[in-house]
């Protein structure tokens, strides 16, 4: 591992090791010159190979003849921003140094700069950092309406990392925390970074679309249902580990009591729900298109439910508003009955309280009737006991 330059009166190693660290004397003559050489070793944990949430740990090891100096360690991402460690040990031979967990973004190259005075050392160590993961967000909310189409995306930042290793995945879906989970698809990505994916469940009608961006996971539902609310969690797997990212998917609907055509005069109840759950700030708004304040409804905050009472006929919205910010709309439109539907309601409805009317009438009639046929009846008994009695009496005589 070594080499003499005479041209030059040079000594040449390389693949350094900490066992070479020490004096190193030059003799040439009667002359002698003494070099010492201070040998730094950083090593990563995972051979700078990461998840995303991954929290990778810094070792420096130092090695000399003289005694050990006070090494000063500072750290900077590949964006070139000090990095501050969450755990920091030392003796004069180790350093160790475990740092937050990493994000997709702080791939790159990042340096650890190694500083003392004495001996004066001022020595910057550039190392590779790579962190599979997705450059969704942590927990990201999808909102959708009842019978609309709907596309659930995972973008991965292999083929930007250039990330050769090959690695695992799985798409899961359930409906609550505490639910089943149910594999929608797995795949795995080759070493030359192609996506292969495989439709698992039979549990929820959906479709894997053809064109998309290179490592991006999708599922296609063509036609949301409410049911299909809940998590969707892909997940990665790398050499035993794991990394995950969720979609809440938020799935609203709308109904009306009675259903059809408002009549004029009459009421409809108009109900807005939303599969949640929904953020702090989130809330319902009923209001009427063109119509006045006083179409307005708002429910209370993180209120997945929200009725409202009308009487005018036209196009009502139901808005989800999170943040002052309008996630997504659903449009009823409330038609007002034609006038002879009107008029053969209000006929039925005359026809209907003359009948009753007759009916009630018939009845109390009835009724009578049957009260005089019963007096006439009683009479009628009590002639005959008369008759049957006098009789009796002329036949004693």
């Amino acid at each position: 591992r070594s080499d003499i330059k005479m041209q030059y009166k040079q000594l040449c190693v390389w693949n350094l090791k900490l066992s070479d660290a020490g004096i190193y004397t030059c003799e040439y003559g009667t002359h002698k010159v003494h070099t010492s050489l201070h040998i730094l070793k950083l090593t990563i944990s995972f051979d700078g190979h990461f998840l995303q949430n991954e929290v990778p740990e810094l070792i420096l090891i130092q090695n000399s003849s003289s005694p050990l100096p006070d090494l000063s360690i500072t750290l900077f991402d590949s964006n070139n921003n000090r990095v501050t460690p969450e755990i920091q040990t030392k003796s004069r031979q180790k350093y160790i140094v475990n740092l937050k967990k990493l994000e997709a973004m702080d791939s790159g190259t990042w340096v650890c700069q190694v500083h003392s005075d004495s001996p004066l050392i001022n020595q910057n160590i550039p190392f590779a950092v790579k962190v599979l993961g997705f450059q969704n967000p942590d927990l990201e909310r999808k909102y959708a309406t009842v019978d609309s189409t709907v596309i659930l995306s995972w973008c991965l930042n292999s083929q930007k990392i250039k990330w050769k290793e090959s690695f695992t995945g799985q798409l899961n879906w359930k409906q609550q925390e505490s639910a089943k989970s149910h594999e929608l698809l797995d795949f795995n990505v080759t070493a030359e970074g192609q996506l292969h994916e495989t439709k698992k469940s039979n549990n929820l009608v959906f479709e894997i679309p053809e064109r998309k961006p290179e490592s991006t996971i999708e599922i296609k539902l063509p036609k949301v249902h409410f049911n299909h609310s809940g998590q969707y969690q892909c997940q990665l797997e790398y050499q035993g580990r794991h990394a995950q990212s969720k979609i809440e998917l938020v799935v609203m609907k709308v109904s009306a009591n009675p259903a059809g055509p408002l009549s004029r005069g009459g009421n409809m109840t108009l109900t807005c729900e939303v599969s949640g759950p929904l953020a702090p700030s989130a809330y319902l708004r009923w209001e009427r298109v063109n119509g006045t304040k006083m179409d307005i409804k708002n429910s209370k905050q993180r209120e997945v439910k929200l009725e409202v009472n009308i009487s005018a006929a036209g196009l009502w919205s139901c808005h989800l508003i999170e943040d002052s910010d309008k996630k997504i709309s659903f449009h009823y439109h409330v038609e007002e009955a034609s006038v002879w539907i009107n008029y053969v309601i209000i006929g039925a409805s005359i026809g209907g309280s003359l009948l009753a009317f007759a009916l009630g009438c018939l009845c109390i009639i009835s009724g009578i009737s049957w009260q005089r046929r019963r007096q006439r009846a009683k009479r009628m008994a009590q002639a005959r006991q008369h008759l049957l009695e006098n009789k009796t009496c002329q036949c004693q005589q």
